[in-house]
């Protein structure tokens, strides 16, 4: 009897998780499984802040996908997925070969939005991946080790702008108001050089939080030297740095490090899928399955999934991810099974931390608020948690953060 072909695609939080409970359920004479990815490692996407600022080396955000699978039961290929055919079940990779499957699971991850925003594209560097975090970290390291080297120096050459004041805008920010003291002690650079710069359009930092959660981030990051505009919108990125406007005042800040991180969308290939989308998330059904697609799920940065009680999406965080992950692997065993009765993704949010810096953060758990160095051991926690969700006390020992104050 031919076996079903289960292919995942994408090795983030929501693939990893749900190919790890895949091959716990499924032996290898029930299913074929497939996970593909375009890179041969998978990474801690909420730990790139701290990649980007330099503050973390890259090789402790990343680990290799075969040490996270059984090899004896999933085939892992390393490519890059260009289009996705529903109709004929067939995912096309970039040397055009053809893979076929009877179950799906689409898990992307994210892709920058600019929001038609002039310039972005070509002039701001964007915390989307390990390589993008390590751009942004090199980028760094080198103004501050040729600032000393240049007799002209160009306009706002140590003025680093951060776009966007939400969760990753705030956490990079941080990290970077930590590191710049560290820079210009080691490079020779007066402190009062460097400007951060952190513009956000919405009326507040960290939209959604607590309002004395953000008056707490807020005042602790300024303290170290952070600049904010609130209420401010970018209205073009130049090679000279941004343009923006509040209340029809119209204002060009020079700047050679521009770093947007306002913005996410789903991954591009789920437009050429042609299931109904907004900016590339998908409404997907209570077990997860893709309207209209037989077969397909959709977790992670691509689904969306809407929150009863609000009537509005969760937000597409790695927690949810997580949750998804072995949600749509018991769904594709029970169909497997032959099963009918599949699983309804309920979330379990047990709480959002913010970090600002290694040793403080911002948080509410469990219905409490948390400030400083317990909301920062919090963090840690919760990323060690990841960790042992993903590859067990192994993985936990090796990468984890023991570091709690």
């Amino acid at each position: 009897m031919k076996k079903p072909k289960v292919v995942v695609l994408g090795a983030g939080y929501g693939g990893i998780m749900t190919t790890i409970h895949l091959q716990k359920q499924l032996g290898v004479n029930e299913a074929e499984i497939t996970l593909i990815n375009k890179n041969d490692y998978h990474y801690e996407t909420t730990w790139l802040h701290e990649v980007s600022a330099g503050t973390l080396h890259h090789d402790r955000a990343r680990v290799s996908v075969t040490d996270l699978i059984n090899k004896n039961k999933v085939t892992f290929m390393k490519n890059t997925v260009t289009d996705i055919n529903i109709e004929q079940k067939k995912v096309i990779l970039k040397n055009n070969q053809e893979i076929e499957y009877d179950y799906l699971v689409i898990a992307l991850g994210y892709e920058s939005e600019t929001f038609g925003i002039k310039g972005l594209k070509e002039h701001a560097f964007s915390i989307s991946n390990i390589n993008t975090a390590r751009q942004i970290r090199e980028h760094l390291d080198y103004t501050f080790a040729t600032y000393n080297n240049l007799e002209e120096r160009p306009e706002g050459m140590m003025t680093i702008i951060v776009g966007g004041a939400g969760f990753t805008g705030i956490e990079f920010v941080a990290e970077i108001a930590n590191r710049v003291p560290k820079l210009c002690k080691e490079f020779d650079i007066p402190r009062d050089t460097v400007r951060i710069i952190c513009v956000e359009a919405a009326p507040t930092a960290l939209p959604g939080f607590d309002p004395q959660l953000i008056e707490y981030a807020v005042t602790q990051l300024e303290r170290k030297g952070v600049e904010f505009k609130i209420g401010t919108m970018i209205k073009e990125c130049t090679p000279e740095g941004i343009i923006v406007s509040k209340d029809d005042q119209t204002e060009e800040i020079k700047s050679q490090t521009v770093v947007w991180a306002a913005g996410v969308r789903g991954s591009h290939i789920i437009e050429k899928t042609g299931i109904e989308n907004n900016r590339c998330r998908v409404k997907v059904g209570p077990d997860l399955r893709a309207p209209g697609a037989e077969g397909v799920f959709i977790v992670g940065d691509c689904s969306l999934v809407i929150n009863d009680e609000t009537d509005k999406p969760y937000p597409p965080t790695a927690q949810v991810a997580m949750q998804q992950g072995p949600v749509a692997a018991k769904n594709i065993t029970t169909l497997i099974k032959g099963g009918t009765d599949l699983q309804t993704f309920k979330p379990d949010l047990k709480g959002t931390v913010c970090s600002l810096g290694h040793d403080d953060a911002i948080g509410v758990v469990f219905g409490r608020k948390l400030f400083g160095t317990s909301a920062s051991a919090m963090k840690k926690v919760v990323d060690n948690r990841a960790l042992f969700l993903e590859g067990g006390p192994g993985l936990l020992l090796k990468k984890g953060k023991f570091n709690f104050f």
